[in-house]
């Protein structure tokens, strides 16, 4: 089965209808068939984003994404770094 990505406002738009669900009486299974999703994903889903509204999790989802780009430029310059250690002693 191929896998969809959902993105943030969908995801938090399932989960405000599970919760609607949940109150009606519905069991989590029932829920996760309607909603065509795994229990493992609405679990991590209400994990993730439970009590979140839209703009709050596309403003996650931004910050996630400058921090990965960070984290790979402060890589790339511990790299550097280690690179000019080596040639400044001659051992390359």
């Amino acid at each position: 089965m191929k896998r969809k990505k959902h993105t943030p406002d969908q995801i938090i738009a399932k989960l405000r209808e599970a919760d609607g669900l949940l109150a009606g009486g519905a069991t989590i299974a029932q829920i996760c068939q309607k909603l065509a999703i795994s229990e493992q994903t609405f679990h991590r889903w209400r994990n993730q984003y439970g009590g979140m509204k839209a703009n709050e999790a596309k403003r996650l989802k931004e910050l996630e994404r400058e921090n990965a780009r960070l984290k790979k430029l402060v890589a790339e310059q511990a790299l550097d770094n280690a690179m000019l250690k080596e040639i400044a002693k001659g051992e390359f």
